[in-house]
């Protein structure tokens, strides 16, 4: 069962630190009309600049979008943002690495682009998105019938490589990504906890599709807490829900005022 939201805000007033996981799209942000769009919100990037320098808030940002598109959606000092789902990160300090070396994903993608994109030309809705870490073929604004026949199509592609034990196929509504297992928001989570964060800390994951749900297992059981981005309520393992960025962005505000009341 849902809980009230603000049990959750009331519970940040009260530790020392809280570790704050945010997805991007659909989560601080509407989705753009195409993943390479790139339309910073100046309202999200100064919510985003308050939250890294309020006392015990340690935010991170780890998206499915390649991490340079997040550096430029999110001009923000000192924020720690990961991209393709973590593979690939930048601290807050500035600095950055990847968690597998690029020569070794590469081959295969450049392989199965051709293939991919060969389905898709000529056929209204679709768009092959190239993140140099993975590719995924978006159907968000195609017919919901023939996106599921395209998409079948592409996993046989992808599967007659084959991608081999190094990769997985991810799928969603209308979407179809291959991508290194390593692309993993449980992963990435998991690394920052374990190496970024301090024990007592309070840790809260907000996300709004499957690989947020994934991500929602690496939270600490005594001490972390899932927020799922859904206008309806959907099966989750989230304890609380809000309908979408605006609602997002009220509770990091309420957030930032409870812990300076």
């Amino acid at each position: 069962m849902e809980k009230n939201i603000s049990e959750l805000t009331r519970k940040t007033a009260r530790v020392k630190t809280v570790r704050l996981f945010l997805d991007y799209d659909g989560t601080l942000a509407n989705f753009a009309p195409s993943p390479d769009i790139i339309l910073p919100d100046v309202k999200v990037i100064s919510l985003l600049e308050r939250l890294v320098v309020a006392e015990g808030i340690l935010p991170a940002v780890i998206s499915g979008r390649r991490l340079a598109h997040i550096k430029n959606l999110l001009p923000v000092a000192g924020l720690l943002m990961g991209g393709t789902y973590g593979i690939e990160m930048q601290l807050p300090d500035g600095t950055e690495h990847t968690t597998l070396p690029f020569e070794s994903v590469r081959p295969l993608l450049e392989k199965l682009l051709p293939r991919w994109q060969a389905l898709i030309d000529q056929r209204k809705g679709f768009y092959l998105e190239d993140k140099g870490w993975s590719l995924a073929i978006h159907g968000r604004f195609a017919d919901p019938h023939e996106s599921r026949l395209l998409m079948a199509e592409a996993y046989a592609e992808a599967q007659n490589l084959p991608p081999g034990d190094d990769f997985r196929l991810m799928s969603g509504d209308r979407f179809l990504e291959l991508a290194p297992k390593a692309a993993s928001k449980k992963t990435a989570i998991t690394r920052v906890i374990e190496a970024l964060t301090p024990t007592d800390a309070l840790c809260i994951s907000i996300g709004d599709d499957d690989k947020d749900e994934e991500a929602f297992g690496a939270l600490p059981s005594k001490r972390g807490f899932a927020v799922r981005v859904s206008s309806e309520p959907v099966e989750s393992r989230a304890q609380y829900r809000l309908a979408g960025p605006d609602q997002v962005h009220a509770f990091l505000d309420d957030l930032l005022t409870a812990r300076n009341a």
